[in-house]
Formats: structure tokens, C-alpha cells, sequence
């Protein structure tokens, strides 16, 4: 127990002492580790950072760079959308969670830019935060499991019939897996780590891993070869050494149980024609899988079909090239999440499964990709500034040789080809946070890891 109060103590000393050299610095980390949480929160927390910048207004000074100028050029284009918008009433629901790339922005050209050791601050304790909170869902887990005996509550999130899954289903596994896989690498980016740095890096993996994200998993591996090959100094034969492990570790686990069957299910697909629909256990006889020549093709569907994650983006990708010939969509786009109306339209075109109760069906999902979506809703331009944003973030990266900024860069560009990140108000406050944290960054001091 003096052990826990002595690191907690200086944990709380070291936060005190770089508030004072910056009031927005425990704002900052109070919003990144406000996410898992009720969105409220969130929202009561940049309320009260807005009011003590305004407070202290003519004590600072205001400096908006290009960089922190596009999301909001970004937001300005969704709200001009309402002029053209197909669907008014979702563009008017939509534009309040949007609204975070006007004021965090705002907020980081108004407050005094953080020094390269207060982000490593801001990084560390929200690293801290994360860890708490993947021992906790697997804790949670391990309660459950001893009370229901379903391994199912060890992965992924909760489903809309089974109160199962590692967290629950508004938190989103692939949005959380976003969130900790910066956690994980900040521990990796630590050249020489400690017993106890080596075990949280670990448990962090773990728990990416059962959160089941193909695509998260994926990105941690390559960006785990990547630290090894360029960003480590440890000799090659080290990194070499490190590598098979590390592949063999990884391998022995992602190709084991409920994870195998998420990798089964997408691997079947990517053929002309699906593997017979029996392959992955537990899926009902009447069930094809579609494969993703068959979604991309097809002129029509059945209820009986089932997409897999890859083959459901191609066909939505289809969507969307059908839209643009279709369409006078080019330049305006169809407004704030408001293509959901022709999605259906298509949906009922092509026969899909529409759903039964409380399942949607798949007429009623986004385009589940980033670009995509903001160029069929905000037109070209929308496209544009989403693109301008992520080059600007990379090309930082390179400049300061940051691994972790480098991670992040990396890790959207990823997840934007796969899911509408900015269209849920988690994904634009995650991102917007550490874009304007790594984008405002004061250069004068020392190295994020040490």
C-alpha cells in the first residue's frame, strides 16, 4: 500500500507542477481520458476548459496556424452543407458532435503551446489511464466468465442479444483498440523498459488482441516492425532476435479461437467465390458468405447473404461509385450525414438484408470509410481537407522524427480506410485532440521519450 500512495502521490505532485507551467494541461488529459466514459462527461469537461480560456482571454494570446485552420475549415464546410443537405433532419443531429473541430482548435490557438516534455507528460498519464482501464474490462471479463462460462465476454464488444463481449457495445472495439494501441506504443517507444514497462506493454497488446480488430491488430504489428527495423537502437541482431519472438507470440494467438474465426471470416472472402458458408462453426446452414467479387458484381442479393467486414466496404465503395455517376454529388456531396437516405435507396435496389427488430440490417450502416464519407456528404472539398490534414500530421512526424506522433499519423490514415471515424463524437474528440496536441507543439525542448 506505501508503494500505490508514493506513486500516486508523485503522480499527482508531477501533474500539479506542469498545470502551473501550463492551466490547460490537466484539461487536456482529463478529455483524452474521458472517453471510455458517458459522453457527457466529455461534453461537462470542455465545458469548463471553455470557460476558464475565456476567463483568462485577455491574459493570452490567439495564434491560429494553417494546421489548426483545417478542421475547422472542415467543420465550416459541414455546417455550409445545410444549404444543400438531401436529409436536414440527420445533418441537424450530426452537427452538434462535429462541433469539437471548431472549438478544440479554437481552444489550442488561444491556450500556450505545449513543450515536447509536457506531451510526453499528457501521453504518459494517459497511457496510465488506459492500462487502468484494460485491466479492468479483463478483470471484468474473468468475473463474468466465472459467472456465465462464455468465453465470448473475452472479446470484442457486447452484441444487440447477448449481454457478452469485452466491453460494451457503445464503447465500440474497434474505436477502443484506436485508443489503446497509442497506449501500447508508448511503452515500446521506451528504448530501455523496466520489468514492470514490459509487463503493462504486454498486458496493453493483450488486450488489444481480444478486442479482436483486424485492422488495429494489423497496424500494431506493423507498427511494432517498424520501431524494430527504424526507430529502435538496439543492435540488428537484437531486433532480429525481437522480431521472431514477437512473430511467433503474435501468430500463436491471433490464429487461436474467436480471433481466428474474425481473421476466418474476411480470408474466406477474398476469392471469386466464397469458401463454402460451413467453414467458420456456429454459423447457420442458410447462410452465404459473400465474397468480395461477389459484392463488388452482384446485381442483387439475398437475405440470406452475409458480408464480412471487407467485403461489406466494397460493396458500400461500389455505393459510392454508383452515387458519383449517378449523382450531382462531385462538388457539394449530399450533406452532413445525409447519404444514409440513398444507401437505403440502394439497399433496396440490391435486396440486402434489412433487418429484423433491433438489428438494422445493412442498408442503415455509414460507408464505414473515412474518405468516402466525407467526400459523398461534403463533396471534393470535404476530401481535401480531410487529405491536407493527415499530410500535414505526417510530414510533422518525419520532421520531428516522433515515433508515437508518427504511430498516430499512421494509425488514422489506416483507420480512416475502414470505419466513418469523425462521424462518432469519441472518434472526433480522440482525434482532433492529439492532431492539435502534436500540431501545436512548442519546439523548444527536450525529446518526447527519454
Amino acid at each position: 500500500m506505501a508503494i500505490i500512495y508514493n506513486f500516486l502521490n508523485n503522480v499527482w505532485k508531477d501533474i500539479k507542477q506542469e498545470n502551473q507551467n501550463n492551466f490547460a494541461f490537466i484539461f487536456i488529459l482529463l478529455l483524452l481520458l474521458s472517453l471510455p466514459f458517458k459522453l457527457a462527461v466529455t461534453n461537462t469537461i470542455l465545458t469548463f476548459f471553455g470557460v476558464i480560456v475565456f476567463w483568462n482571454y485577455k491574459k493570452l494570446k490567439f495564434n491560429l496556424s494553417f494546421s489548426l485552420l483545417l478542421p475547422i475549415l472542415l467543420f465550416i464546410l459541414m455546417m455550409c452543407s445545410f444549404f444543400w443537405t438531401i436529409d436536414m433532419e440527420r445533418t441537424v443531429k450530426a452537427a452538434p458532435k462535429e462541433a469539437f473541430l471548431l472549438i478544440i482548435p479554437l481552444l489550442f490557438a488561444i491556450i500556450p503551446k505545449f513543450s515536447r516534455d509536457q506531451i510526453s507528460k499528457i501521453l504518459k498519464y494517459y497511457t496510465y489511464g488506459f492500462l487502468i482501464f484494460a485491466l479492468f474490462f479483463i478483470f471484468r471479463a474473468a468475473i463474468r466468465y466465472l459467472i456465465l462460462k462464455d468465453t465470448a465476454v473475452f472479446f470484442y464488444h457486447q452484441d444487440q442479444y447477448k449481454d457478452l463481449g469485452l466491453i460494451p457495445k457503445d464503447l465500440n472495439a474497434i474505436h477502443f483498440s484506436v485508443f489503446s494501441i497509442l497506449a501500447y506504443v508508448y511503452f515500446l517507444a521506451i528504448e530501455i523498459k523496466n520489468i514492470w514497462q514490459k509487463t503493462a506493454m504486454a498486458i496493453l497488446l493483450f488486450f488489444i488482441l481480444l478486442l479482436s480488430s483486424k485492422n488495429i491488430i494489423l497496424v500494431a504489428i506493423l507498427i511494432t516492425l517498424i520501431y524494430i527495423f527504424y526507430f529502435a537502437k538496439s543492435a540488428n541482431r537484437m531486433r532480429l532476435r525481437n522480431l521472431i519472438v514477437f512473430t511467433l507470440v503474435v501468430g500463436s494467438v491471433v490464429f487461436l479461437g474467436r480471433i481466428k474465426k474474425r481473421f476466418e471470416a474476411e480470408f474466406q472472402s477474398h476469392t471469386n467465390k466464397s469458401i463454402s458458408h460451413n467453414v467458420i462453426d456456429g454459423v447457420p446452414d442458410s447462410v452465404h458468405y459473400v465474397s468480395i467479387y461477389e459484392a463488388w458484381n452482384n446485381q442483387t442479393f439475398s437475405p440470406n447473404d452475409y458480408f464480412p467486414g471487407t467485403a461489406f466496404r466494397v460493396y458500400q465503395t461500389r455505393l459510392f461509385i454508383e452515387f458519383l455517376s449517378e449523382e450531382s454529388i462531385f462538388w457539394k456531396g449530399f450533406g452532413l450525414n445525409a447519404s444514409f437516405k440513398k444507401l437505403e435507396e440502394k439497399g433496396d435496389k440490391y435486396n440486402i438484408y434489412k433487418g429484423t427488430g433491433n438489428d438494422d440490417g445493412y442498408q442503415n450502416k455509414n460507408f464505414h470509410n473515412q474518405y468516402i464519407q466525407n467526400f459523398a456528404e461534403l463533396g471534393i472539398f470535404g476530401l481535401l481537407i480531410l487529405l491536407m490534414m493527415l499530410f500535414v500530421l505526417l510530414k510533422k512526424a518525419f520532421h520531428n522524427k516522433d515515433f508515437i506522433h508518427f504511430t498516430f499519423s499512421i494509425l488514422m490514415i489506416s483507420v480512416f480506410l475502414t470505419e466513418s471515424f469523425l462521424w462518432r463524437q469519441r472518434g472526433v474528440v480522440f482525434f482532433v485532440l492529439f492532431y492539435c496536441i502534436f500540431m501545436s507543439e512548442n519546439h523548444k525542448n527536450k525529446e518526447l521519450i527519454e
